[in-house]
């Protein structure tokens, strides 16, 4: 597996699942778990310890409210850590937000944007790249067709691009 993509629980899921979907339109593998860092911190432990066997380059993490998750994993781990915070119903997910970005010194946990799991599959793949030319070659054909269909869009408004 190149890419782990863990989640603080199953409500977090069809968030987290756009980011599957990138991955699988880039032919990258990955595997979804979903793992509390408060309700099941050992279980969590045990599972990091694994990244070596399963062979994960980049974690994404998602979770929501307080989103220890990312940060925990960060502080166990020396892969890359990719954190997605999740929108929450109380403070629309800007909880989650300062909670990942507020990282100590020497804990790094790259972060998107509320919801946007997807920017970090692409995030994900473009650390692949670096060293992967077959992932460079799907991010290229990847950012031409988002290219293709925003042209096609303006050409249906009648917009010239120069």
């Amino acid at each position: 597996m190149d890419i782990g993509i863990i989640m603080g629980s199953l409500s977090d899921q069809p968030i987290m699942e756009k980011a599957t979907e990138v991955l699988q339109e880039l032919d990258i593998s990955y595997e979804i778990r979903a793992i509390s860092a408060h309700r099941s911190v050992d279980f969590l432990f045990e599972y990091i310890n694994q990244f070596p066997q399963r062979g994960f380059k980049v974690i994404i993490a998602g979770a929501g409210g307080a989103a220890h998750l990312p940060g925990v994993i960060a502080g166990k781990t020396i892969l890359p850590v990719i954190g997605v915070p999740i929108k929450t119903p109380i403070l629309e997910g800007v909880d989650s937000l300062l909670s990942i970005v507020q990282m100590p010194q020497g804990v790094p946990v790259a972060t998107v944007a509320i919801n946007n799991a997807a920017n970090a599959a692409l995030l994900a793949a473009r650390i692949l790249a670096l060293q992967d030319n077959k992932v460079a070659g799907g991010l290229t054909s990847y950012i031409k067709k988002m290219e293709q269909k925003i042209r096609v869009l303006d050409i249906n408004k009648g917009i010239v691009q120069s």
